[in-house]
């Protein structure tokens, strides 16, 4: 698949980025090869492969403990927010 300058403007438009004139050709030409490649690998045969929970087989993840290892420092950190309220930062509305 292979995207067009127009369709790179309203990516951009729609993420809210500013590209410039030098940086949209970049852009069209970086997004169209990874594009291709992932159409690549949809045409890669996997009706006969299993689903893996790890690459190498026999091995497991090594997992931490999932303890608290800092105090809570919430009202601290937001004695430099602009508007709290309940714990929570408060900020402008930003849907149009």
């Amino acid at each position: 698949m292979s995207l067009t300058r127009a369709d790179i403007e309203k990516i951009a438009e729609l993420s809210r980025l500013e590209l410039t004139e030098t940086e949209i050709p970049v852009y069209v030409d970086s997004l169209s090869r990874i594009l291709n490649f992932v159409g690549e690998l949809e045409g890669a045969p996997t009706t006969d492969i299993q689903p893996m929970a790890h690459p190498l087989p026999g091995l497991a993840q090594r997992l931490r403990a999932d303890e608290v290892s800092e105090a809570d420092r919430r009202d601290h950190y937001q004695q430099n927010a602009p508007s709290v309220e309940a714990g929570l930062y408060l900020v402008p509305k930003v849907i149009e």
